[in-house]
């Protein structure tokens, strides 16, 4: 029979899933030692205590079963972790079997079933016996293709092995195109992962979500299926390092079966612009790529002449035939030439019977190659996104509300075709779903009454017109069911979100949007407490056109936590789980360049801005702010208002932390 916990014993269990004390310093959360893990160790020891960090937060909140679920996945992991028969492994994650134990204890008293726990002896240096096991296996007799024992001790080779199944599997959505913003375009982009974080890390077959969503059979879509081989051998590549051994690791993969023809691997010049140009990449150039040379060279299935011109890298780059642009010399760059129709070869462009481009226009691009093919713009943002940026920064608020309804109309219908669309307008939103109007009101005046509290965080915006505090109103997609929400983010984003979220946020200068879940069977609190984190993100990353969303989410996550923290003892809560998530991060590199798990760099992201809100420092924060308002980028106003770059102040703050 399930037996009542007392709160005192509930918040004993969260400190003890959480709590990494003083002995923490090794990446990952394991305990120092004098033998230094090696890179897969580590981040074996930073899935495990991930995986028990959801584990407490689900506890927290009540979700048993949630929680439940994470301690079988952190009950395997730790088993295969001593399966490695390393001792100096099995002292890192002492502490996390400590917890494992604990919660085993207390979920078991709330009624949850979880397999037999045996702590394992420590290994001698050979495979130790399993220490639990979930019945779905012999524990004797592990999978190759998991176990971390590459079959006949063969090495996996990216460029003949993984590239292929990439671009067969996967080619159609993320390489032809950035579905959910994630790209398998190159080992670079797949390293990379998506803006949420990295989906790859070497060594670790189990923190992978690249391996999970095809395990799941979230991925791929549309038919296309990964055969166990082929999932073995992916897992088989992780496990052994997950390295590239081609010439280039920014080579393109062709959309097809095998990795695109090798190309000069020398990067291409580019050249920033002084501003004194009378052509603008971004604002007349770009426009017209994106207009012209899509399908065939920008989101192209196949691309035509091994060209992709999806970022202006790829295009200075050029294809089969070479350089397309000769910076200085306009009519004698190749570009140029097949617009007029005057190459050697080939037919002119555009091809497929679109009509060519008009002289003035083909002049304008020729004048910009005079002017020296300059860049105005984030060589590493796509050219699509370049030319929506561009726009955006001369639309008025009105023009952009109205743009924003034209995709959120869309997107509504992309995710619920047979359903009709309500909404609701306030001065800055427009809610709209398909619920109830009295829900969608409820929702219209708990994102208004939120916005009070982003503005005393992110400062009001100059002009007093309501609508121009977003550029325009914000979407709010309102959704009856969890299942709703998640068909939302799968035809809409193209991705899945993780089982415990129920709202989250969207903006990338153009569309600015908040996805949530409420209906009218639910208490009003609960809808309002999850519209807050949010309403406040979206506030922090329109405040200007470079703001990082780690930034954006951290202080909306970090907001909405301490808005919700009414007593001593669920702040001192907050102070803890900032501790685990500093613990868990080795240097600013690592969570700035997306190499952290996306619970990592959430958990993190959240400390981080807790740490920026925090009164000593709050002046420093608004300083900021006043200087993104006044145009400034992203990183001079984060210097100008904390003195210091964000990857110093976040190495400052781990080494304050530790």
């Amino acid at each position: 029979m399930k037996r009542i916990i007392p709160i005192a014993m509930r918040c004993d269990l969260l400190l003890a899933l959480l709590i990494v004390g003083h002995l923490v310093c090794l990446p990952g959360g394991g305990a120092a030692h004098a033998v230094e893990l090696d890179r897969r160790q580590k981040a074996i020891v930073s899935t495990i205590g991930a995986t028990i960090n959801r584990a407490g937060r689900a506890y927290f909140e009540g979700k048993y079963d949630s929680s439940g679920n994470e301690i079988r996945k952190a009950l395997e992991q730790v088993e295969r972790a001593v399966d490695l028969g390393s001792p100096e492994l099995y002292d890192a994650i002492t502490v996390h079997i400590d917890k494992i134990s604990r919660a085993h204890a207390m979920l078991e008293l709330e009624g949850i079933s979880l397999p037999p726990f045996r702590r394992p002896p420590r290994p001698t240096g050979t495979a130790s016996t399993p220490m639990a096991s979930s019945g779905t296996s012999d524990p004797n007799s592990p999978d190759p293709n998991t176990s971390g024992t590459p079959p006949s001790g063969t090495l996996v080779s990216f460029t003949k092995d993984v590239a292929p199944i990439l671009s067969s599997k996967c080619g159609r959505c993320h390489i032809s195109e950035r579905r959910g913003g994630f790209s398998t375009s190159s080992y670079t982009a797949l390293m990379q992962g998506p803006p949420e974080g990295v989906v790859v890390f070497a060594g670790d077959v189990i923190g992978s979500r690249l391996i999970e969503t095809i395990e799941t059979g979230d991925m791929p879509r549309g038919g296309a299926k990964v055969s166990a081989a082929e999932l073995g051998t992916l897992k088989t590549w992780i496990t052994q390092g997950a390295k590239f051994d081609g010439n280039d690791p920014n080579q393109m993969l062709a959309a097809g079966n095998t990795p695109a023809p090798a190309m000069d691997t020398k990067p291409p010049v580019i050249t920033q612009a002084t501003g004194n140009e009378t052509v603008s990449f971004s604002f007349d150039i770009a426009p017209l790529l994106v207009e012209n040379c899509g399908g065939c060279h920008i989101d192209a299935m196949q691309v035509r002449g091994g060209l992709r011109m999806d970022t202006f890298v790829q295009m200075m780059r050029g294809g089969d035939s070479g350089a397309i642009i000769t910076p200085g010399r306009g009519e004698a760059s190749l570009l140029v030439k097949k617009l007029r129709g005057t190459a050697t070869d080939g037919e002119r462009m555009p091809a497929g019977g679109r009509p060519p481009l008009s002289d003035d226009s083909i002049a304008l691009i020729s004048k910009w190659i005079d002017e020296g093919a300059t860049l105005d713009a984030n060589q590493s943002q796509p050219i699509k996104v370049i030319s929506k940026l561009a726009w955006a920064s001369r639309a008025s608020s009105a023009e952009m509300s109205a743009r924003r309804a034209e995709l959120a109309d869309r997107n509504f219908k992309l995710a619920n075709s047979s359903t009709a669309l309500t909404e609701f307008q306030t001065d800055h939103f427009r809610v709209v779903g398909s619920g109830s109007q009295q829900t969608l009101e409820l929702v219209g005046r708990a994102a208004e009454k939120h916005l009070k509290v982003a503005k005393s965080v992110a400062r009001p915006a100059s002009s007093t017109a309501a609508e121009d505090y977003f550029h325009g109103r914000v979407t709010i997609f309102v959704l009856p069911r969890r299942y709703d929400y998640s068909e939302f983010a799968k035809m809409v984003e193209q991705r899945s979100v993780p089982n415990d979220w129920s709202a989250h946020w969207q903006y990338d200068g153009i569309d600015a949007y908040a996805a949530t879940v409420a209906s009218e069977t639910e208490d009003e609190e609960a809808i309002e407490s999850r519209l807050l984190s949010p309403i406040v993100s979206l506030a922090v990353a329109s405040r200007g056109s470079d703001v990082p969303r780690w930034f954006a989410e951290g202080i909306g996550s970090a907001t909405a936590m301490q808005q919700n923290a009414k007593s001593r003892g669920e702040k001192e809560k907050l102070r803890v789980l900032a501790g685990e998530a500093v613990s868990a991060v080795k240097n600013a590199k690592a969570f700035l360049d997306n190499k952290l798990t996306p619970e990592q760099a959430d958990s993190f992201g959240t400390a981080l801005a807790m740490s920026m809100l925090d009164r000593s420092r709050r002046k420093m924060l608004d300083a900021t702010f006043r200087l993104l308002d006044g145009g400034k980028s992203f990183n001079d106003a984060f210097v100008g208002g904390f003195g210091v770059t964000p990857t110093i102040y976040i190495d400052q703050l781990l080494q304050f932390a530790r």
